[in-house]
């Protein structure tokens, strides 16, 4: 894949292309970040602007938070490359749709250890490729109102829900109202609920790169765990 002029990169897990929860999760957002096409979404009310910045981002759970490069794609996926490489495939606990800080998601049903550690060293494992956020940006993450823990990772990590404040999830909306949730949780539940609670083995992370400011979010790569490809 070509990268050149990438705004930015992100590392985060999303499902295999044959399992039910892409294709489900993809229609839900009205996009298919594996390909790019656009799809027809649930006929609910307001559905495109309920689900836009989450459609822009591609249906993922993210790993290591979308950065601006310092270093050539190149070198950036030799490093996440190896990263997975060195990381064992590892069942996932059945998802199933929760809501997180007012907007819906789906949440892992019990603890997995695995997962958060696979989070916590794609943190560290690419954080020297990664621009330092500017002060906008910062400006930004700071007017959301973060505690101390967040605010400190927030300047250390460029991404304010790492390690301990990292919290798993695949967000399906924005926040909602009320009125909102009482509609969209059980259509959701409805849509992706029975695809999302099948088992499920995390055998390979993806990177997704950003074209530039305001592109959607696409898969460039998908790296295999080690010992799940070779």
């Amino acid at each position: 894949m070509n990268t050149a002029g990438t705004a930015r990169v992100a590392l985060y897990w999303a499902p295999e292309l044959d399992d039910p929860l892409h294709h489900a999760a993809s229609a839900w957002l009205g996009r298919d970040a594996e390909t790019g096409a656009a799809l027809e979404q649930p006929p609910l009310p307001d559905i495109h602007a309920i689900t836009a910045e989450a459609r822009l981002y591609g249906f993922h759970a993210t790993l290591k938070a979308p950065f601006r490069p310092l270093a050539p794609w190149a070198e950036v996926r030799e490093a996440a490359a190896a990263m997975a490489a060195g990381i064992a495939p590892f069942d996932l606990p059945p998802l199933a749709v929760a809501e997180l800080g007012g907007f819906l998601a789906l949440r892992e049903a019990a603890p997995c250890p695995p997962l958060h550690a696979l989070a916590d060293t794609a943190t560290e494992a690419l954080d020297r490729f990664r621009a330092p956020p500017t002060e906008a940006e910062l400006a930004r993450r700071l007017a959301a109102g973060l505690g101390p823990s967040q605010e400190a990772m927030l300047r250390r990590w460029g991404y304010p829900h790492v390690f301990a404040e990292w919290r798993f999830h695949l967000t399906l909306t924005r926040r909602l109202t009320p009125a909102e949730r009482d509609l969209y949780r059980p259509a959701a539940e409805a849509w992706v609920g029975l695809a999302a609670g099948r088992p499920r083995r995390v055998g390979s992370v993806c990177l997704f790169t950003q074209a530039a400011a305001g592109a959607p979010f696409r898969i460039a790569e998908r790296l295999p765990l080690g010992g799940a490809g070779g």
